[in-house]
């Protein structure tokens, strides 16, 4: 079976059954290396004509999309499918899904950089706000309209009125968008969940890596949604206890919300309590709570021992960094950068005044993180797109902020992935003002890039 090529585009079209029996014989050899030959710049499987599939067969072309795509750096994915198939391929790749799904092939048109039409205006719906920031960017950079929906409501109201769209985009997310770790909630938290019995395992299944460059970022405030925890041992309580205690160089503050002791020892809790651990029953007593929420999540932080410098590694990619970001503002902005200057110091801010900030960490090949610096209508701007209009409001600026820069956090992971260079990002953590990420970041040293967007300064800055 040969994939089919029009505008740039090839498409698999399997048919009947896959499953790990007859998937094989689907692609022969000399379909493979066909197909790695072909002048595409996406390649797709549909299961328009599929009747039933199982994640042996559909990982058969899974594998040949992915081994296409690291060699010949193009976009793959999967599309023509319904809403019990795409739930289905949700649930076998959940935890890889690093692929694209397109809900049609005229969804994945818009996507492709060869499709001769522009200016197309679309529905655009995704319960993931980085994946409906994602598609609405992507959207925009090849030259569409996009209508973007912000609730579920919104969209199935809208949708009503489906003559007045190209076409409406649901069930569809982009690949290589990052690791979904935790959940950003307001006031710059980060929440964990975990459930059932606590005990040694946790110090395996905690990813410690992803929290560390949390704290590195700026995030201050990590809650545990326990409301289904059962009970815990000694091993579990020993190692939150170290988090706690560890998380005080940082002036952070971990929380267990929901949590009863019926079947856990009460001192435990004092034992927890005793490291720096707060227990609340319910998670709107923090979250609710304005003054509590931004107490709890301040950014003011000691004096961190062991100040990491940038590596020569990391240095030598500045350049997909910088990539990432100016080519993600200059599409939300329609403005073009100018670079002013590139040095290697501490941070340093003009004219501080009337600023936003927002961070992202990366780790695993390399680690770090980026710092950017967005005058107030510079961040209006990049944000107005994905708020749906424009607005004054603070917190849905910094929202939607954080939106926009996880966006260049996967965009810059997908660069150095070309370059066989594997990281994660962390969820972003946005600053209100300028002075708020100082008191982080003031003696952080790094690479600092001074530009313009229009004549409004923006500073970039790569630091550990």
């Amino acid at each position: 079976m040969r994939a089919v090529v029009k505008d740039g585009i090839g498409i698999f079209y399997p048919q009947g059954f896959l499953d790990g029996n007859n998937a094989p014989s689907y692609l022969t050899i000399e379909d493979i290396n066909a197909t790695e030959h072909l002048k595409v710049d996406m390649l797709l499987v549909s299961l328009k004509k599929v009747i039933f599939f199982n994640l042996n067969g559909l990982d058969v072309f899974v594998k040949l999309l992915l081994r296409i795509r690291t060699k010949n750096h193009i976009s793959v994915g999967i599309c023509d499918y319904d809403h019990k198939k795409y739930e289905a391929i949700m649930t076998y790749y959940k935890d890889s899904l690093s692929f694209s799904l397109f809900k049609t092939s005229k969804i994945a048109e818009l996507f492709s950089s060869s499709y001769s039409v522009k200016d197309k205006t679309v529905l655009l719906y995704s319960s993931d706000p980085s994946q409906r920031s994602a598609l609405a960017i992507e959207l925009y950079d090849h030259g569409h309209n996009p209508i973007i929906a912000q609730t579920k409501e919104e969209f199935d109201e809208k949708s009503m009125h489906e003559d007045t769209y190209y076409v409406i985009i649901e069930n569809t997310r982009l690949g290589l968008m990052g690791q979904k770790v935790a959940t950003r909630v307001t006031g710059n938290a980060i929440i964990y969940t975990v459930s059932g019995f606590l005990d040694a395992e946790i110090s395996d299944t905690f990813n410690i890596a992803y929290h560390t460059n949390s704290l590195n970022v700026g995030f201050r405030l990590f809650i545990f949604d326990a409301y289904k925890v059962i009970s815990m041992n000694v091993h579990a309580v020993n190692f939150l206890a170290k988090l706690s205690s560890s998380a005080a160089e940082y002036n952070a503050t971990i929380c267990f919300v929901g949590m009863t002791f019926e079947k856990t020892p009460v001192a435990f809790k004092n034992e927890l309590e005793d490291s720096g651990l707060m227990f609340f029953e319910n998670m709107d007593d923090i979250l609710k709570d304005k003054e509590l929420l931004e107490e709890l999540g301040g950014s003011s932080v000691a004096v961190v021992k062991n100040k990491r410098s940038l590596t020569k590694t990391i240095v030598q990619e500045l350049s997909e960094f910088i990539d990432a970001t100016v080519s993600t503002i200059e599409m939300m902005t329609n403005a073009k950068a100018v670079k002013k200057s590139v040095t290697m110091q501490t941070l340093v801010i003009e004219n501080i005044e009337d600023k936003m900030a927002s961070s992202i960490g990366f780790y695993g090949d390399i680690d770090g993180m980026i710092i950017l610096i967005f005058p107030s209508e510079v961040a209006k701007k990049s944000c107005a797109l994905l708020i749906g209009e424009e607005t004054d409001d603070v917190n849905q600026i910094l929202d939607a902020l954080a939106e926009f820069v996880n966006i260049i956090g996967g965009r810059t992971k997908t660069l150095l992935s070309e370059k066989k260079i594997s990281v994660d990002i962390t969820l972003p953590r946005t600053y209100a003002t300028a002075q708020s990420l100082l008191e982080v970041a003031s003696s952080k040293k790094g690479v600092q890039v001074d530009m313009t967007f229009n004549d409004d300064n923006f500073t970039f800055f790569l630091t550990r």
